[in-house]
């Protein structure tokens, strides 16, 4: 083995935490390094989850003509014998343009990618073990960031030997769409695919120890959603978890699942969507006299240092909320940390979950039952997909946005949205909060038609006339935000 080399950056994982944390630090000049495991750069965003689950979703949206349903005269189905890898074949050509991006990225960065696997020798030294039989490597630096992500949880209740029997990473590599799906776990995931087999002719069921749909979100919203998942065929088993799964030997026959009340529940396959854990283990954490918390995260403070200072941990690996988008913001200002500069200083304080089912759904800030909570009176405001043009176009008759205000100032608080575009539509009232906007900011602000977000002008209408009465009683201006 020969002598460590140094760089002043290691980064171990190339999903989105890992990958901004290491272009980050290459932006303040720094020296870095990519250990990566798989063969592979972009994690599970890239590879695995992310990216191929929402791919699936589009295919599956465009080919069951579900967003063609008020177009007359168009006819769009699927043909059963159709198989996932079929309907994939656009996410292969996403996935490796993807790959693509992120390792032209990181070249441009100087930043070379070791493919390997990690662990700590001592506190500042790193051993790679390659794939091939390459010897041994190793690597030494003054600061270490851990972004090794998270693999789907295995419940051992669970034979996932069994080719009908699949964790959330495994679910796109079906060979064929199976007639029916039940999906353990009513969380994100297990939502999503549920939408998007429902989508594709399947007939699913949820299986969950809740009575709520995703209770983080606003419980109008939940509703709401929950109402449109019934629609496209899904069927909830509220209050249940599986407490026996019977695989057959015969391929022909279903899987049987006992529920906790008794009740036994037939499917073509089963998608066992119960959380993700991060495999910290294979680090080898005590060389670095590293702590770790409840199934393997790791703890860490505002700037993503563990209890070893100059090791820091980003990503699915420290927990909540462990998407994507937060994951790559946690990169970035701990690499800033990590290099002594206070540019990227702290987390945003707004983070706008999107959740992809069908139909979307997103927030960002208070919910009716936070505000409710913190005694904060509030108004709401409310626009239809149903009376706003572009929502006519498209067909959504359902979906919605819907605003809360906090009355005194009329300050936005909370931004809630279901429907087509969503997890774009969000965004908007994210950078009205964020500049600290009240409704004043949007009844002065013109938006293109037709478009949804026009909707955010109807819903700011609609919440100052319920916290004034009439447009005669308004304040000029309302309070909260000064005129251009």
């Amino acid at each position: 083995m020969t002598e460590p080399k140094q760089y002043d950056a290691i980064v171990i994982g190339a999903g989105p935490a890992g990958v901004n944390a290491a272009l980050t630090a290459a932006m303040f000049g720094k020296k870095v390094v990519v250990v990566e495991k798989s063969a592979a750069v972009g994690g599970a965003g890239a590879n695995t989850g992310t990216l191929p689950s929402k791919t699936l979703r589009e295919t599956a949206l465009a080919l069951s003509g579900l967003r063609s349903r008020r177009l007359y005269g168009v006819d769009l189905s699927i043909r059963r014998e159709a198989t996932v890898a079929d309907l994939m074949s656009h996410e292969r050509v996403v996935k490796s343009s993807e790959q693509t991006q992120i390792l032209g990225r990181l070249d441009r960065s100087a930043v070379p990618v070791v493919h390997g696997s990690a662990e700590f020798v001592d506190p500042h030294t790193i051993r790679v073990t390659h794939p091939t039989k390459q010897p041994d490597q190793l690597l030494t630096a003054d600061r270490i960031i851990l972004a090794i992500g998270s693999t789907p949880s295995r419940p051992a209740l669970f034979p996932f030997e069994h080719p009908r029997v699949l964790d959330s990473d495994e679910v796109v590599e079906l060979h064929e769409i199976p007639k029916s799906l039940a999906v353990i776990g009513a969380g994100v995931i297990g939502s999503e695919y549920a939408c998007t087999f429902a989508t594709l002719g399947c007939q699913v069921h949820v299986i969950d120890g809740r009575d709520t749909l995703l209770p983080f979100l606003d419980l109008q919203i939940s509703h709401a959603l929950a109402e449109a998942m019934t629609d496209l065929g899904i069927t909830f088993h509220w209050k249940e978890t599986v407490t026996h799964c019977e695989v057959p030997a015969d391929d022909e026959v279903n899987l049987r699942l006992t529920m906790s009340s008794g009740a036994v529940l037939e499917a073509d396959a089963v998608l066992v969507a119960a959380g993700r854990e991060s495999k910290t283990a294979e680090l080898n954490p005590d060389a670095a006299g590293l702590l770790l918390g409840k199934r393997g995260l790791i703890p860490v403070n505002e700037h993503f240092q563990t209890n070893v200072p100059h090791v820091y941990a980003v990503g699915d690996v420290i927990g909540f909320p462990a998407l994507a988008s937060t994951s790559a913001e946690q990169g970035r200002i701990a690499a800033s940390h990590a290099c002594g500069s206070a540019v990227l200083s702290r987390m945003p304080l707004l983070l706008p979950p999107g959740i992809y089912t069908i139909p979307e759904a997103a927030m960002v800030g208070e919910t009716e039952g936070s505000l409710k909570s913190q005694g904060i009176p509030y108004v709401v405001g409310r626009g239809d997909y149903a009376e706003n043009a572009r929502g006519k176009i498209i067909g959504d008759s359902k979906g919605f946005l819907k605003l809360l205000f906090r009355a005194e100032d009329m300050k936005l608080v909370g931004v809630h949205v279901i429907g087509e575009q969503a997890t774009e539509m969000v965004h908007i009232g994210l950078m009205v909060m964020r500049a600290g906007g009240a409704a004043d900011l949007l009844l002065h602000t013109c938006f293109n038609y037709p478009t949804l977000g026009w909707m955010y002008k109807w819903a700011a209408f609609d919440a100052v006339i319920a916290r004034y009465g009439s447009l005669d009683a308004v304040p000029v201006p309302v309070p909260g935000v000064a005129k251009d």
